[in-house]
């Protein structure tokens, strides 16, 4: 095997993906992020709240890997309503910053026609590198 699941303590079984797979060399890949909690529960049928909460989710998986927020090197965001994005940047800029700080990964955006939650209203994937895994940690 030349990578780990990531998965973070308390959250819902992953179905037919992992959240986060971690390479020999210390890169982790994080899946597509969407707004819901650890238990698969959507807690905002906002923008923003889901914004927060797919952010919080990356930073999760980071965390559970033994890196933090500074170790994201990248973020390629999937929205599904530009002008929303558009209309409300302040208030993406303080969530962003309240859950990020002032790290700014390279990043990118696309606008889609839809995702596979139908509640979902972005999607977040994510790149870090947290230094090499223990030569222990992977088969």
């Amino acid at each position: 095997m030349t990578a780990k699941t990531i998965h973070p303590e308390g959250w819902a079984p992953a179905k037919g993906y992992a959240n986060g797979m971690l390479a020999r060399d210390g890169t982790l890949y994080i899946g597509g992020q969407i707004g819901w909690t650890a238990q698969k529960q959507f807690a905002s049928h906002d923008f923003i709240g889901q914004m927060e909460q797919a952010l919080r989710n990356i930073v999760a998986i980071v965390e559970a890997a033994g890196g933090s927020v500074t170790d994201i090197t990248r973020l390629t965001w999937f929205v599904i309503d530009k002008a929303e994005y558009a209309a409300r940047q302040r208030e993406v800029g303080d969530v962003y910053r309240r859950v990020l700080g002032r790290h700014f990964p390279a990043m990118s955006m696309l606008v889609v026609a839809g995702l596979v939650e139908d509640d979902a209203l972005l999607e977040i994937e994510a790149t870090a590198f947290v230094g090499p895994a223990p030569s222990n940690a992977l088969p």
